[in-house]
């Protein structure tokens, strides 16, 4: 209720703030799984603090392309690939739900092995039989629970990687270098620095990201009594600004932990000698000088609470793109006996990316090359929804702004050229 002034109680803003956040502030999290901790890791032990810059040249990328991707669920009030399907021909959707697919299954596959190396390290039974432990455990939960339950209880798992904010301090870095570092881009032409650029990119802007965010938006405006039937500008200004917010905010949440990340292992592992990671344990090192003994476990935590969080997002995100493209009801909020053939493709997904697990590929490359593999299939994904977003026919008065849709192409661009560039030098 307003105060006699007339104005809002203070505090109103905070509030609001808070119930604005939602797919935005998951999508965020879940950008930081397993995939991205050994990749932001990876980086900083092989060219310490040189890729720090990327933090910040990926944060305006990242957020563009998934406040188009919000915006395009709530104003069409169709999913990514619902939206392809009606406007394009099914060879673009097929393709893009190829592509889509491809890097899920890939990215399962690599999260379910990171998670086991890392609880290898702390309870000493093999990672061999964590593997199938995390599939199982997931797609229990996901059929006979929901994904809200593991988002409401793992969520707060993730809030141990802070510490390699903490930690960073602790190593007690270079800060003029870090400095120079963050704020002046090094670019090397080399195959290494290439690849670690397009994996950085990949981790950050990711194929599955784009389908999910869409998806729960329109999760969110069917929750409010809105279906794709009514007009096409459904969506409020109000509607547009808390999406912005919680994007904004979920994406922010995922550049300070990468920048981070990237800061304590460059400031650890590359400064005391090493240059690679090669192993769990050597990801693990960086949080030694703010956890000692319990680096092992924090870092565990970390890999464990984002993993449980991103990978249902990877299964439940190429669900629902081959639902939207066939016309299958199903959405994790459904009970499995009211959409089978959704929850048939989260178990498959959730299957191949297990034996891709279980195929005995190191741990910390399979979690590198998949955010690579995302790297390289993002940008004709970027591309669509930058055009459908841009399409007043699918967006009405709500197309995108020139500078949202100029960042749009710029963002495809650059990953473009960074893939084919990692491609030559190798």
């Amino acid at each position: 209720m307003p105060g006699t002034d007339g104005q809002a109680p203070q505090g109103s803003a905070v509030t609001r703030f808070f119930d604005d956040l939602g797919p935005g502030l998951i999508t965020g999290a879940a950008d930081d799984d397993p995939s991205g901790i050994s990749t932001y890791s990876v980086a900083g032990a092989t060219f310490g603090y040189a890729p720090l810059w990327t933090a910040l040249f990926a944060f305006p990328l990242m957020a563009a392309v998934q406040l188009m991707c919000a915006r395009l669920g709530l104003v069409s009030g169709r999913g990514l690939a619902g939206v392809v399907r009606r406007y394009y021909p099914r060879w673009v959707l097929w393709c893009a739900c190829g592509v889509l697919v491809v890097a899920n299954v890939f990215n399962i596959g690599a999260d379910l092995g990171g998670m086991a190396a890392a609880t290898e390290m702390v309870t000493g039974v093999r990672a061999a039989v964590w593997t199938p432990v995390y599939a199982v455990l997931l797609v229990t939960v996901l059929v006979f629970s929901s994904y809200r339950l593991i988002a409401r209880v793992f969520k707060w798992m993730t809030l141990v990687l802070f510490v390699y904010v903490i930690a960073a301090f602790l190593a007690h870095p270079d800060w003029s270098a870090v400095l120079r570092a963050t704020f002046i881009p090094h670019i090397e032409w080399s195959r290494s620095f290439l690849a670690m650029f397009v994996g950085i990119l990949g981790t950050t802007i990711s194929p599955y990201l784009f389908f999910w965010q869409a998806s729960q938006e329109v999760e969110v405006v069917e929750s409010r009594g809105k279906h794709a039937t009514t007009t096409r500008d459904r969506a409020s200004d109000e509607e547009l600004r808390a999406a912005r917010v919680d994007v904004f905010t979920g994406m922010l949440f995922s550049g300070v932990v990468m920048y981070f990340i990237v800061l304590t292992s460059a400031a650890t592992v590359h400064a005391h000698g090493s240059a690679q990671i090669a192993t769990a344990q050597d990801a693990a090192e960086a949080l030694r000088p703010v956890a000692g003994n319990a680096a092992y476990l924090l870092f565990t935590l970390g890999i464990i609470g984002t993993g449980m969080l991103a990978v249902p997002v990877l299964a439940g995100s190429a669900a629902y793109a081959i639902s939207e493209a066939e016309s299958w009801r199903g959405s994790l909020d459904d009970r499995p006996q009211m959409a089978p053939r959704f929850y048939l493709v989260v178990t498959l997904a959730m299957l191949v990316g297990l034996v891709l697990a279980a195929a005995g590929f190191d741990a910390v490359k399979m979690l590198f090359y998949a955010a690579v593999l995302n790297g390289v299939l993002a940008p004709p994904l970027i591309v669509l929804v930058t055009m459908l977003s841009s399409n007043r026919e699918v967006m009405g008065a709500r197309v995108n702004s020139p500078l949202l849709r100029w960042i749009g192409w710029f963002t495809a661009t650059i990953m473009t050229v960074a893939a084919i560039g990692m491609l030559v030098t190798t």
